[in-house]
């Protein structure tokens, strides 16, 4: 009895400590702070707000399509539009999204850390973010770029428009990446908590660590050809374009070299929250720790190695096309068995539906069937049919918004009561979810049945023979845009309540819940010791997990 009225005694003292964000509420404590919670808090308004631009140019986009000819903009103006929706989309949400918000947040704390290694250097990644933000928001203002996100050449050295603008906000965004991965690569060898080796850290932490690999040697490469193109543009340096002795070829290899493991550094931190999500909610120990474990570093290595697969049509030699493919059934294997070891802590598990567990579920829907097309543009005589159709746009957002943007959501309702201390309306969470679902495949699904019927991307106008289908996907956006605000609406308003989370809602056996909701500003109040391996139900009784 005395332990237990010590230990509410202790809770409670706890709970009236002052939470990083009551500690010091003025903008330039903002403005100025190395608290990696504060920093991980202000990437996550900025990405959010990245994704509601996104999110609209994409509801444009499906718009303009929903008929044959103009609906509401003429060619130029789409070209602009969907160039803008993938490079805001990429470069400033998808990317930095995970790592930068919720990794910024959640992994000194997985750790038992205070901070991050470098928490200067930490302000510094989130101020160039800031800054190649704004270059691309001021070439959109300046009349914005329509070569597609992927700025292929020869079009993009000769186009009209803010180019060379939008290439240096993708370069400077690129020392945000790198900057973000060193620090949190030093962090997660030099700050751990005492008894936690490299077999005893969260899955999570697992999973950033291969990310930041990833971006600290991939992310170099697309700064690289982003000066290179600036240069050939701004000089008439013949580097990519044949008519002044460049190569356009070239300019595909540098930029799929980094951009297939930047697709890695999209889905690895989702996967990494799914680690985290699923052992929770369904109160089993996670099944096959190091199997998930090393797939991560599997999927970081590997990554390098495949970007040939984007170039089948490109005047490859057959040989390389065939190592290409080859490297591309591989990647797949790790993939697998991190979708085969979630399902199986699901079985048997006494599974709690709460809105992370339905959006980890939702994941596993959606990435597996993303997985799965891929094998289909691996394989080079279909791929040869499928090439930039619409089957490549629905593959790209069944991994990319299927996988990221919902593991994403499930690590944000995870995390949304440490973060901000506040507990969300559930019963709505789930009618967002369902919404966001059916949504999604009605847009996407529909989408390869286009592409398999040679219905090209990026085209502006189309046959009529195609017009039932684009009209279902633009009605599906319509149902996923509906479930995006419906979760603005009942996060925001979650805000204004007062401060109601417990410090472990969920009953986690991470670190980051041995501490209140949300947490102090040096995060624990004694350096935490890890006394049991993650995610060990065990022991724990059935009415406490």
């Amino acid at each position: 009895m005395a332990d237990v009225l010590h230990h509410q005694i202790h809770a409670a003292s706890d709970h009236r400590e002052v939470d990083y964000l009551s500690d010091g509420r003025g903008i330039r404590d903002w403005l100025y702070t190395v608290d990696h919670k504060r920093i991980g808090v202000m990437y996550l308004f900025f990405i959010i707000l990245s994704f509601f631009v996104g999110g609209m140019l994409a509801l444009a986009i499906r718009l303009e399509l929903l008929y044959p000819g103009r609906t509401i903009m003429d060619a130029e103006t789409y070209n602009r539009v969907f160039t803008l929706h993938g490079a805001v989309m990429v470069f400033l949400f998808i990317i930095p999204s995970i790592p930068a918000a919720l990794g910024n947040f959640v992994l000194p704390l997985m750790l038992g850390a205070k901070d991050v290694a470098f928490p200067k250097l930490n302000l510094a990644s989130f101020y160039i973010y800031c800054l190649g933000a704004t270059m691309m928001i001021g070439a959109i203002i300046s009349g914005g770029v329509d070569t597609g996100w992927t700025f292929y050449t020869p079009y993009s050295t000769s186009t009209n428009g803010a180019v060379t603008l939008t290439a240096m906000g993708v370069f400077t965004l690129g020392f945000s990446s790198i900057f973000t991965g060193i620090n949190f690569i030093a962090t997660i060898h030099k700050l751990r908590a005492p008894g936690m080796g490299w077999f005893e850290m969260p899955l999570f932490v697992w999973g950033i660590y291969s990310t930041s690999v990833i971006q600290v040697l991939a992310t170099p490469v697309i700064g690289i050809t982003m000066v290179l193109l600036g240069l050939e543009r701004a000089f008439g340096i013949g580097i990519f374009d044949p008519r002044i002795g460049g190569d356009p070829v070239l300019f595909q290899h540098f930029f799929w070299f980094y951009s297939h493991p930047a697709v890695y550094i999209m889905i690895l931190p989702g996967m990494a929250i799914i680690s985290e999500v699923i052992p929770t909610f369904s109160h089993r120990t996670i099944f096959g720790y190091r199997g998930i474990a090393f797939s991560s570093v599997a999927i970081a290595l590997v990554s390098f190695i495949v970007w040939g697969h984007h170039m089948f049509t490109s005047g490859q030699s057959q040989l390389i096309n065939a190592v290409f493919s080859f490297l591309t059934f591989l990647v797949g294997i790790p993939s697998g068995i991190k979708v085969f070891n979630w399902v199986a802590t699901m079985y048997k598990g006494r599974i709690t539906l709460k809105a992370p567990m339905l959006f980890a579920i939702s994941f596993l829907l959606l990435f597996t069937i993303g997985g799965l097309t891929g094998l289909f543009l691996g394989s080079l005589s279909i791929d040869i049919h499928l090439h930039d159709t619409y089957f490549v746009v629905a593959h790209f957002h069944y991994v990319m918004m299927g996988g990221t943007v919902i593991a994403f959501l499930a690590g944000l309702h995870y995390w949304w009561p440490k973060m901000f201390g506040r507990m969300y309306n559930e019963r709505l969470a789930a009618i967002s979810c369902a919404l966001i679902f059916v949504g999604f495949n009605t847009t996407f699904l529909t989408q390869f049945v286009l592409g398999s019927r040679g219905m090209p991307r990026r085209y502006y106008n189309y046959l009529d023979q195609f017009q039932q289908l684009h009209m279902y996907s633009t009605f599906g956006s319509w149902i996923l845009g509906a479930g995006f605000f419906l979760m603005a609406g009942y996060l925001l308003a979650s805000l204004r309540g007062p401060k109601n989370a417990p410090m472990d809602p969920w009953g986690g056996t991470t670190l980051e819940w041995q501490t209140q909701s949300p947490p102090i500003t040096h995060n624990f109040h004694d350096v935490p010791v890890l006394k049991h391996a993650p995610y060990d139900y065990r022991n724990i009784p059935q009415g406490e997990a």
